[in-house]
């Protein structure tokens, strides 16, 4: 698509202070290879071709995205932008091309900028704009490709939200680590991120576990009382009978049965918090549904739908329009006989989070929420509170497949009818869990392989990743004991670098920013681990094709430095995900 010859003469028609098409003769300028200060190289790229494009098509308007050629002998960058103006222009592609070229400015980032196919213009960067990502690596360490896109605006964003009626499934983990990297990565953003935890401890699946864990202490006394077919039949809920006999001996047929609810729900909570400790996932608080009733906030929601206009009685239950708000029918909020439909409380819970200051709100679900979005949307609107149309956002992921030996793994010892987050932990590790369940876009199904994830070898991608981690630090060490301050690393010129190799590590280095920037953006936590994925590769085939520790001291420093700042980027993007950066392995 792209003519990989370059276009020295063009350059040299519109840069007249230029020897040749890869040396900067011009003024000075403020991006001195001897000044730390780090540079956003896209956002300066981008300032330069608008100012050309302003000049070439002055009143235009087309948006000066850069993308990366697929061949490195494309150039750094490319841009598509006189394509997207030759039809406001009426004007050849090439011709606008053509114009832009001629109105670039002198840069100290940009060798050369050519005219390929039928109008797209390539750049090639100067060593210096190609080794800029490497300082700022060292200028920033651990907080490079943080950004400021939030701008210090709070966002909630709300996940897992399992009921307190049995341990965590690996649907709820993979959520735990979809919404626990979202947010790691919109506080990189400059977001203030803030994560909660809705438990849905009312409701006719709490009643259902009191009668299960009932049945259960019945069964305790009588081993042959029936257990209803409807009921929990995973081993916890024999355990929490037994713990429930043990902790009420004034109660021990468990007749009272607000106690039986108030015993097995805490003991469930404690329960999934552990499992989520375990996983690494944390919350700045939890929710309780049970408060949205006993607080009066379900009434106070009803009421003020009501008043609204936005409801009617028919055949004794209670209505809302939800048609008027994209819904194919209108939907049942009170029942016939006086209970709340599910989505009720729901609106409720919404209304809290939009009185609370978060006028962001994410949630992050499972696709078998999908039924509920226009609903509870739909009765925020009807409300007429002020809250957006869109309100909240929603982050539907698919379900988990566990597969062992080329075969479906169904049922926990534990739960009985389903597999735990907790055995897979056990199992293989939090760092392969959380990686693994984040390598897939959220709403595709995920099928997670535990032997793979056991398994020391390239096609384990976390082990890949965490594996460059630590043969970087393996190399640094040697460096050290070998007398290199690591100091000086990292004030190590760079332009001995030029190796194919070297190349496509600062490529990619240079593009990490950007991978969280939209990341983040596009709600799409998937996009860092193959991220990280690509960068682990290709400092493997750097590290199996060079040697590091050469004779010559400016390549050998210049060398350890880009393994530095490769390591560097690796720990950072794993910390995104919430996974560990080993240093041995």
């Amino acid at each position: 698509m792209k003519d990989p010859a370059r276009g020295a003469a063009i350059m040299a028609d519109h840069c007249p202070d230029r020897a040749d098409a890869t040396r900067y003769n011009g003024p000075p300028f403020r991006f001195s290879p001897n000044v730390s200060a780090p540079i956003d190289l896209r956002s300066e790229l981008q300032e330069w071709l608008s100012a050309a494009i302003a000049q070439a098509a002055p009143g235009a308007e087309a948006a000066a995205a850069l993308e990366r050629p697929k061949q490195a002998a494309h150039g750094d960058y490319a841009t598509t932008v006189a394509l997207q103006l030759a039809r406001t222009l009426r004007a050849n592609p090439r011709e606008v091309a053509a114009r832009i070229v001629a109105a670039l400015a002198p840069s100290p980032l940009v060798a050369s900028a050519t005219i390929a196919g039928a109008g797209y213009i390539n750049i090639e960067l100067t060593p210096f704009a190609r080794h800029a990502a490497v300082r700022e690596i060292h200028a920033r360490g651990a907080a490079f490709g943080t950004g400021a896109a939030g701008r210090g605006r709070r966002v909630m964003i709300e996940f897992v939200s399992a009921n307190p009626t049995g341990p965590l499934h690996v649907g709820h983990g993979r959520q735990a680590a979809i919404g626990d990297a979202l947010a790691n990565l919109l506080a990189a953003q400059g977001w203030q991120a803030y994560r909660e935890f809705y438990y849905n401890d009312a409701g006719e699946q709490i009643n259902n576990l009191t009668r299960s864990v009932q049945a259960r202490v019945q069964q305790l006394r009588d081993p042959g009382a029936p257990f209803p077919e409807a009921a929990y039949h995973g081993e916890y809920v024999r355990e929490l009978a037994r713990d429930y006999v043990a902790a009420h001996p004034g109660d021990p047929a468990a007749n009272d049965a607000e106690a039986v609810r108030v015993f097995a729900v805490a003991a469930l909570r404690r329960e999934q918090d552990m499992d989520l400790a375990a996983f690494g996932v944390r919350f700045d608080n939890y929710y309780l549904e049970s408060s949205l009733y006993t607080g009066g906030l379900v009434k106070r929601t009803v009421d003020a739908l009501v008043a609204s206009g936005k409801t009617y009685e028919q055949d004794g239950a209670l209505w809302l329009k939800t048609t008027g708000y994209g819904d194919d029918k209108d939907r049942v909020m009170r029942k016939s006989d006086g209970a709340f439909t599910y989505f009720v409380p729901d609106v409720a819970y919404h209304v809290t989070k939009w009185e609370r200051g978060f006028a962001r709100v994410i949630n992050v679900q499972g696709a078998d929420h999908h039924s509920t979005l226009t609903r509870v949307r739909a009765g925020l609107r009807a409300l007429d509170i002020g809250i957006p149309e869109g309100y909240p956002d929603y982050l539907i992921h698919q379900m988990v497949t566990v597969m062992r030996g080329g075969e479906e793994i169904k049922i926990s010892k534990r739960a009985g009818s389903y597999v735990t987050v907790r055995d897979l932990i056990d199992e293989v590790g939090r760092d392969a869990v959380r990686f693994l369940f984040l390598m897939r876009k959220s709403d595709s199904h995920l099928t997670f392989d535990v032997e793979l994830a056991k398994a020391k070898t390239e096609e384990n991608p976390v082990y890949y990743v965490q594996y460059g981690h630590a043969r970087i630090c393996s190399v640094l060490r040697q460096a050290h004991q070998a007398g290199i301050d690591p100091g000086v690393i990292l004030r190590a010129g760079l332009d001995p670098l030029a190796s194919p190799y070297e190349n496509a590590l600062l490529r990619l280095l240079a593009d990490y920013p950007a991978v969280v920037e939209t990341a983040g953006r596009e709600l799409a936590p998937h996009l860092i681990p193959f991220y990280l994925k690509d960068l682990a590769a290709a400092f493997h085939s750097y590290y199996n094709a060079e040697h590091f520790l050469v004779k010559d001291p400016d390549l050998r420093l210049a060398r350890l430095s880009l393994v530095a700042a490769t390591g560097q980027v690796l720990k950072n993007g794993l910390a995104l995900l919430g996974v560990g950066a080993p240093e041995q392995m």
